[in-house]
């Protein structure tokens, strides 16, 4: 089982260890700063956070594998805008609200989401960033616009297992987004999806569509799944084309969770609506799908049933590699854990700052 987590808060990085059968929560690094996203990176070690400090800016930090001391290393940072530019976005980096490892042919590669939607690389573990010209520079980029936000986003950077040229990124809102050449070129990867927010002749726009978040079954690679602003999508050909799937109660929901070897399998947590983000019934659950969304069951053993308000953030719902052990946070500060598939949870803790991302290490 996997025995190490991080739970990146409002108000610092806690990590969860397992030890002597019990889970169990440490200090927090960082303590009282907003950490809007944490990666560890399998190959090296490396642990990165992310932090959000409002009038200072975004910051980034490294810590080493074997090593108890962060370093703080460089931070994604946009050109200037040409003059006489047309462009009404802010050229500004605002927030880090994806980080991921590149391949493992590419050591020291890592790759950056952020808001105002600008997709980063580096080359050296974060020592130095370089936008993705080719990306920021599509045609439509315009059109995109803010979802949670009031300024568009990317949360979603899924790497081919198969081909590390090969990478997925969602937009929030601008769709998703493939390149097969390392972000050379991109392709929109919309079809099927469906903005019903929009007027009836943008409703399959690509720039109009807000997956709220989209993940890659790294066993089946060419299975995606997305939890969508308008409800819940498959992909079983890389993003070609996309079928919808309805869950129990609701499919509306930021999270979504994929069985790391099996396509099939995935979780999503539902809220009533757009204008109504809390769990139907005042419940909090989990919908499984085994069967790629033909079926569903509805997990609620350990979760709190009356009373409760809670969302889940796009990153709050991880899976580890044993495909059974999850870990869900919520804006309200709780966050639960489940050894069996997300069949029943147990409270690690309800008094925990808002939770931004839950993460498992990655143990390559």
């Amino acid at each position: 089982m996997t025995a190490q987590a991080f739970i990146a808060t409002r108000k610092g990085l806690f990590e969860l260890a397992r030890e002597e059968g019990a889970w169990r929560l440490s200090a927090p690094h960082f303590p009282g700063d907003p950490v809007s996203i944490v990666l560890h990176d399998g190959r090296d070690g490396a642990t990165y956070a992310a932090l959000n400090l409002g009038h200072f800016g975004a910051k980034l930090h490294r810590r080493d594998a074997g090593s108890a001391a962060w370093t703080e290393v460089a931070v994604p940072v946009y050109p200037p805008k040409p003059e006489g530019s047309d462009d009404k976005t802010d050229w500004t980096m605002k927030q880090i609200w994806a980080l991921e490892a590149g391949g493992p042919d590419q050591p020291g590669v890592l790759w950056a989401g952020t808001l105002p939607g600008g997709l980063f690389r580096s080359n050296d573990r974060g020592d130095s960033w370089q936008l993705v010209e080719s990306l920021w520079n599509v045609p439509g980029r315009a059109q995109w616009f803010g979802g949670g936000y009031d300024t568009p986003g990317i949360h979603s950077i899924c790497v081919d297992p198969r081909d590390s040229a090969s990478v997925l990124v969602g937009v929030s809102c601008g769709g998703a987004w493939l390149t097969s050449d390392g972000g050379e070129t991109w392709s929109l990867r919309t079809q099927g999806m469906a903005a019903r927010y929009m007027p009836p002749e943008l409703v399959h726009d690509g720039a109009a569509q807000d997956p709220h978040r989209i993940v890659r079954c790294a066993g089946m690679p060419d299975v995606l799944w997305c939890q969508h602003h308008s409800g819940i999508w498959r992909s079983v050909d890389n993003g070609e084309r996309w079928e919808e799937v309805e869950a129990p109660a609701s499919s509306f929901g930021f999270a979504v969770a994929v069985h790391p070897a099996d396509g099939h399998t995935a979780w999503f947590v539902p809220a009533i609506a757009d204008q109504q983000r809390v769990p139907v019934g005042a419940a909090l659950a989990v919908n499984r799908t085994r069967d790629g969304g033909t079926t569903f069951e509805t997990g609620r053993a350990g979760l709190p049933q009356r009373d409760c308000y809670d969302l889940v953030y796009r990153h709050g719902l991880a899976v580890a590699s044993d495909g059974a052990t999850l870990l869900m946070g919520s804006t309200t500060g709780g966050l639960w854990l489940s050894d069996d598939e997300g069949s029943s949870w147990q409270a690690i803790s309800a008094h925990l700052p808002p939770i931004y991302a839950a993460r498992f290490a990655d143990l390559r």
